[in-house]
C-alpha cells in the first residue's frame, strides 16, 4: 500500500525529498565551518589548540547521539525524535552567530553536533513511509545525503565567508534547518507501525555516551597529543573498560539501548564491520583532495587552488551521489543490497587507484573524486538495507543508528591515521612544513586497502534469513497517528 499523506495523496517521492533534505541540512551544518577553521584563532584572539575544541566537540557529540536518538525513535516515534533532534541544531547555529568567544562557540557547535542524529534516523523512518518496492532507491537517496552535505558545504561556506560575514554562515544554516523542520511537520504523518514499549535505558546511554567519548577523543587528538602519552593512553584504555562493562550490562538487561544479540547476527555484524572500513576509505578522499588542490603549485605536486575554487572542484563529486543512488537502489532491487555494496566498494578502490596517476591535475582529481564517490553512492545506500532488512521494524531506529556510528568510528580513525602518515612525511616548502608527494600517494593506497578489506568483510555477509510475515506487509502512514 503507497504512503498516503495528510492530504490523502499519495506522493512517496516527496517525503523522500523532505527526509533528503534534513540528511542534507544536517551534513551541510557539520562540514560547513571547515573554510573558517584557519580564522578561527584570530577571531576569538586565541590559540589553534583552544579553537580545534570546535570541531572535536561536533565530533563527540555526534557519535554519542546517534545510537541513543535512534532507541528513543523506536520508542517514542521517528518523526517525533527528528524534529526534536533538530532543535539544538538551529539552536546551536544561532548560538555560534552570535559566540563572543571559543567557550561559546564549542558550546553551540556542540548542540550542533546533537542534530548528527537526524540522518540515521530520517533513513530508519523510511522502513515505515515507503512501499517495499521503492524502499532501496529511497534508502540510498537518503544515504547519500551524508556526501553530498559536505560536498556543497565547502564551496557555499567559502563563499559566504569570502563574500559576507562568518556569522551569516550559521544563521543560513539554522534557517535552512528551520524550513526543513515545518516542512517535516506539514507533509510526514507519523507512522502507525509498531514500536519498542521499553523503558529506556539511562544507564546503558550513560556507558555507551562516555565509553564513545573515551574512544574517539583519543583517536582524534592521537596524533596531536602523542600516541604514547598518558592522556590518550588513559583514554583508549578507558574506553575499552567502559564498553566491555557497557556490553555486559547490555546483555543482562531486559530492555537494552543496543540489542547486541541482534548485533551479533553476522548479517549484522559484518555490515557493521565492513561500515568501518568503508567509512575509512570514504574520508580519505575527503582528507586527502581538498589537500592536494589547496598545496602551492612552486612544491611540485600542488594545484595551488584557493578555499572556494578547491571547494567548486570537490562540489561535483558530491552531486554524483546524489544522482547515481537512485541507481543504486534499482541494482538492490534488482541484485541485492550485498552485491551493490561489494560493487560499491570496489568503485571506490578502483578510484583511488586511479588518483595515484590522476593527482597532477585538477581535472585528474575531479575524476578520481567522480569514481570514488559513485562507489560510496552504492556503499552507502546498500548497507542500511542491509541492516533494516535483518532486524524487526521496531528496532530499525536503533540498528540504524548503531551502523551510522560504526561509520563515524571509521571516517575518526581515517582521520587520525591519514593524519598521522601526512604528519610524518613531510617536506620543508621555504621554511613552511608540507606533506610530501610520497605521503598523499601512501594515504591513496591506505584508501585503497581499506576498501578491499570492506570487500573481504562485506563478502562474508550471509543472505537474508526468510522473512517473517509481518515483516512482510507494506508500511501504512496516518496522518492522526501519534
Amino acid at each position: 500500500m503507497p504512503t498516503t499523506t495528510a492530504a490523502g495523496k499519495t506522493n512517496s517521492g516527496f517525503i523522500v525529498g523532505i527526509l533528503a533534505t534534513a540528511g542534507i541540512a544536517s551534513s551541510l551544518t557539520q562540514t560547513m565551518v571547515a573554510p573558517l577553521i584557519p580564522q578561527l584563532p584570530e577571531i576569538f584572539n586565541t590559540s589553534p589548540d583552544n579553537t580545534v575544541w570546535i570541531i572535536t566537540a561536533t565530533l563527540l557529540a555526534a557519535a554519542v547521539v546517534m545510537p541513543i536518538s535512534g532507541r528513543l525513535g523506536d520508542m517514542f516515534g521517528k518523526r517525533r525524535i527528528l524534529v526534536l533532534l533538530a532543535i539544538p541544531l538551529i539552536l546551536g547555529g544561532l548560538i555560534c552567530a552570535l559566540s563572543p568567544n571559543t567557550a561559546v562557540m564549542i558550546t553551540g557547535r556542540t548542540l550542533q553536533g546533537f542534530g548528527s542524529g537526524m540522518v540515521p534516523l530520517g533513513i530508519a523512518m523510511l522502513r515505515d513511509l515507503v512501499d517495499k518496492e521503492r524502499l532501496p532507491s529511497a534508502i540510498a537517496t537518503v544515504s547519500a545525503t551524508l556526501g553530498v552535505g559536505g560536498a556543497i558545504g565547502l564551496p557555499l561556506s567559502a563563499a559566504i565567508i569570502q563574500f559576507s560575514s562568518w556569522r551569516v554562515l550559521f544563521c543560513f544554516g539554522a534557517a535552512i534547518t528551520l524550513i526543513v523542520v515545518l516542512l517535516i511537520l506539514k507533509f510526514i504523518p507519523a507512522p502507525s507501525t509498531s514500536r519498542s514499549t521499553s523503558h529506556f535505558d539511562w544507564l546503558g546511554a550513560i556507558g555507551l555516551s562516555i565509553g564513545l567519548i573515551c574512544l574517539m577523543l583519543g583517536v582524534s587528538k592521537g596524533s596531536t597529543w602523542g600516541w604514547d602519552s598518558p592522556q590518550i593512553l588513559a583514554l583508549l584504555i578507558g574506553a575499552v573498560a567502559i564498553l566491555l562493562l557497557w556490553g555486559f550490562w547490555e546483555l543482562r538487561t531486559t530492555e537494552p539501548l543496543v540489542d547486541l544479540r541482534l548485533a551479533a547476527i553476522p548479517r549484522v555484524l559484518l555490515t557493521n564491520l565492513a561500515s568501518i572500513f568503508v567509512g575509512f576509505g570514504m574520508y580519505s578522499s575527503s582528507l586527502v583532495m581538498p589537500q592536494i588542490l589547496q598545496m602551492p603549485a612552486e612544491a611540485g605536486y600542488g594545484l595551488g587552488q584557493s578555499v572556494l575554487p578547491a571547494g567548486l572542484w570537490m562540489a561535483p563529486a558530491g552531486l554524483m551521489m546524489l544522482f547515481l543512488s537512485p541507481v543504486g537502489g534499482r541494482l538492490t532491487s534488482a541484485r541485492g543490497p550485498k552485491y551493490t555494496l561489494i560493487l560499491g566498494i570496489l568503485i571506490m578502490a578502483a578510484g583511488y587507484a586511479l588518483g595515484q596517476i590522476g593527482m597532477g591535475t585538477t581535472w585528474g582529481l575531479l575524476v578520481t573524486s567522480l569514481v570514488i564517490n559513485s562507489g560510496v553512492a552504492f556503499a552507502y545506500g546498500a548497507m542500511p538495507t542491509i541492516i533494516m532488512s535483518a532486524v524487526p521494524r521496531s528496532e530499525t531506529g536503533a540498528a540504524n543508528g548503531f551502523n551510522t556510528l560504526m561509520r563515524s568510528l571509521g571516517t575518526t580513525t581515517g582521520a587520525a591515521v591519514i593524519g598521522l602518515v601526512l604528519a610524518d612525511l613531510t617536506i620543508d616548502f621555504h621554511g613552511t612544513i608540507l606533506p610530501s608527494e610520497a605521503g598523499f600517494h601512501l594515504t591513496l593506497w591506505l584508501g585503497a586497502g581499506m576498501c578491499l578489506v570492506a570487500a573481504l568483510s562485506a563478502g562474508c555477509i550471509p543472505a537474508p534469513a526468510k522473512a517473517k510475515p509481518e515483516e512482510l506487509e507494506q508500511p501504512v502512514a496516518t496522518a492522526n497517528a501519534q
